[in-house]
């Protein structure tokens, strides 16, 4: 490992708010908070929203959100309690505005220092003319990279008139012509030789998109804000000597950077938002194919989404991987979307101390054959020297057992509570149906049965539709109602009668009602509680009868009874 910790640590996060927070991110900032916290330092919130086009302000809530949710808290950057983030009277800390597109004087300053020392130059070239040099270059068998030469070479004449033209131009900067080398605390020494640097884009003009472009203002907000670690993906290392360079040119202390290895698939692609495309897009293709030649294909898909069909078909054919349509078209082929984000996980019903558990390790190893740890043993024991270097891979099967063993181990108070958070947040039409103490006894009854927040509410799915809707399973429909000659139809009909004089219609008393009725008919409890617990589900699994007939109440219940006996009748 090459260089070590600054004694001061102080650390950002810098997301940029077009989409949601992808775990790969999450983990990033993970990593930074723990050190800062582990350290006594600062943990810096910086939103880098210079690409005006494709940030929104409802991203960046959604990022502070979900940064709160995983309980990752900041000491400067944004407010995630405010009714407007961007209120410069809400934001924390003495180094904002913590949004680039409120820190502009101070990239145009930086800028002008870079001309002024002629580490900055004018670049008039089209898009068609670069890609004509860079053709020309491959032809000739030289490096693609950007030739400064003209340029360089434009006299203020010349370029007056070019810009009395209107014509767009960019500041590009001159790199160095010496090798950088990185002393990256993950990866060791990295040097990128001068033959393989080339200039390049650090500020647009208005005509040409307007504004610092990352790089620049990267460098800039980490110098400005006293950054002194730089830990992110390794996807930004080869970025990294272009800030090394800006640093060095506008004479401002490099940070120790560390690159950590990037989040994959099992398969051994990355972990990407398109894998939710790549997965509709399966599903749609396999519905086609399964359709006759004559069906009616795309145009029908099209139709169910509420889709235009011309986009549905660009998607199909590969040539869009837009999420819009991929959500939309995803109940139609019904494939459910893999999770990516932070939003995604905890739609599902994950806990966030698990997540945050489970991102730790997707690079890091405590030691120990430790795996199952709180974020107080992130902040004690993380550590850069057991960063690895190779990619993780994120396997779903083994953070879903970890959701469940931790939610198998809560008390039940805890449980409920944030079971309750969960419905509030994705499911408050379900939340709506429990009304009074229903709910309490809903979550004690489905604690054992539950793996993440939301598989109660799937698995309970018979509490929430109408009496008439509850559909049969038929084999439990021929092995517990109909066999013997519809024994069970039989038990309903009588039980029905003793149900309907069962005046205490709590969990207890129902249980000890049907207790009475199978003892009085000399039946195992399994004989009465089966057929019953059919009739009223739709199948045989639920909680205990008791708490299943509380839980649908008495109405419900004795309706549904009726309503199984007609429809389930023996045929004849």
């Amino acid at each position: 490992m090459a260089g070590k910790l600054p004694e001061t640590i102080i650390a950002r996060f810098a997301p940029s708010p077009t989409g949601s927070l992808h775990v790969g991110g999450a983990r990033t900032a993970l990593y930074n908070w723990a050190l800062a916290r582990q350290r006594g330092g600062r943990f810096i919130l910086r939103i880098e929203d210079t690409d005006v086009r494709r940030s929104t302000p409802e991203a960046t809530r959604g990022i502070l959100r979900d940064l709160a949710w995983l309980g990752i808290d900041w000491d400067e950057g944004p407010d995630a309690d405010a009714a407007d983030p961007h209120d410069l009277a809400t934001q924390r800390g003495g180094r904002g505005p913590y949004f680039q597109s409120q820190r502009q004087t101070l990239y145009r300053e930086h800028l002008q220092k870079l001309i002024d020392t002629g580490r900055a130059y004018k670049c008039f070239k089209t898009p068609a003319e670069l890609d004509a040099q860079r053709r020309q270059a491959r032809t000739e068998g030289r490096p693609e990279k950007y030739d400064p030469t003209e340029s360089l070479n434009l006299s203020r004449e010349q370029i007056a008139a070019l810009e009395a033209e209107g014509r767009p131009y960019v500041y590009r900067f001159r790199m160095p012509d010496t090798d950088i080398t990185i002393a990256d605390l993950v990866l060791g020494e990295v040097t990128i030789r001068a033959e393989e640097l080339e200039d390049f884009i650090i500020f647009k003009s208005s005509e040409a998109g307007g504004g610092p472009t990352f790089h620049f203002a990267n460098v800039v907000d980490d110098a400005a804000m006293g950054v002194t670690l730089v830990l992110r993906a390794q996807e930004h290392l080869m970025n990294t000597p272009r800030h090394a360079a800006l640093f060095d040119a506008l004479d401002l202390a490099r940070p120790a950077w560390a690159h950590v290895p990037l989040i994959f698939n099992p398969d051994g692609s990355k972990m990407s938002k398109r894998d939710k495309a790549k997965a509709v897009r399966a599903a749609a293709k396999k519905r086609l194919d399964a359709e006759p030649a004559r069906g009616p294909g795309p145009a029908a898909l099209a139709e169910a989404a509420g889709q235009p069909t011309a986009r549905v078909e660009a998607f199909i054919r590969g040539e869009s991987d837009d999420l819009d349509t991929a959500v939309a078209l995803a109940g139609c082929v019904e494939v459910k979307l893999p999770e990516i984000d932070v939003a995604d996980f905890r739609a599902s019903g994950y806990l966030p101390q698990v997540l945050c558990n489970y991102l730790a390790l997707l690079g890091w190893n405590p030691g120990g054959d430790v795996e199952r740890f709180d974020t107080a043993f992130i902040i004690e024991h993380f550590g850069i020297e057991r960063i690895g270097r190779s990619n993780a891979r994120f396997d779903r099967d083994k953070l879903f057992r970890f959701n469940a063993d931790t939610i198998a181990a809560m008390a039940f108070e805890p449980f409920r509570d944030a079971l309750r958070a969960h419905f509030e947040a994705y499911r408050p039409q379900l939340l709506a149906k429990l009304d009074g103490n229903r709910f309490d006894l809903f979550a004690r009854a489905y604690h054992p049965r539950s793996r993440t927040l939301d598989e109660p509410a799937e698995l309970a799915r018979f509490l929430f539709i109408e009496d008439e809707q509850v559909q049969y399973d038929p084999k439990a429909v021929a092995k517990v109602l109909r066999r013997n000659d519809g024994e069970g139809l039989s038990v309903l009909r009588r039980l029905e009668a003793a149900l309907s004089g069962c005046d205490d219609w709590s969990s207890a008393a129902l249980e000890a009602c049907v207790a009475a009725f199978a003892k009085e008919h000399g039946l195992g409890m399994g004989k009465v509680a089966q057929p019953l617990r059919v009739a009223v589900t739709g199948t045989t699994v639920s909680p205990g009868i008791g708490d299943t007939l509380e839980l649908l109440g008495r109405e419900s219940t004795l309706t549904r009874l009726r309503h199984c006996q007609s429809a389930c009748a023996q045929p004849a």
